[in-house]
């Protein structure tokens, strides 16, 4: 199983779908808040390529981007195997 990451804060309703998307496909996964944390904010742009919203979405290290990004990628068809095998 792919190790997911997920940078979120508690009130975002992004940070929420992409939750709830990831629990659907049985994915399990770290949530690492950034709420009142300007310095996990700091690293987490750094992973990000500059990108400072959240949820930002790792997948086996690789930048799946936010939750637009994570929906899109599940319409192409890419998220389950991802999931499945790793990146």
């Amino acid at each position: 199983m792919a190790r997911v990451e997920i940078y979120t804060t508690p009130t975002c309703p992004y940070c929420i779908a992409a939750k709830k998307l990831l629990t659907q496909k049985g994915a399990a996964f770290e949530e690492i808040s950034v709420a009142g944390d300007p310095e996990g904010r700091r690293a987490m742009s750094a992973r990000a390529g500059g990108r400072t919203t959240v949820p930002q979405i790792f997948i086996d290290g690789r930048h799946i981007g936010g939750c637009d990004d994570l929906y899109a990628l599940d319409g192409e068809g890419g998220l389950d195997p991802l999931l499945a095998t790793g990146a």
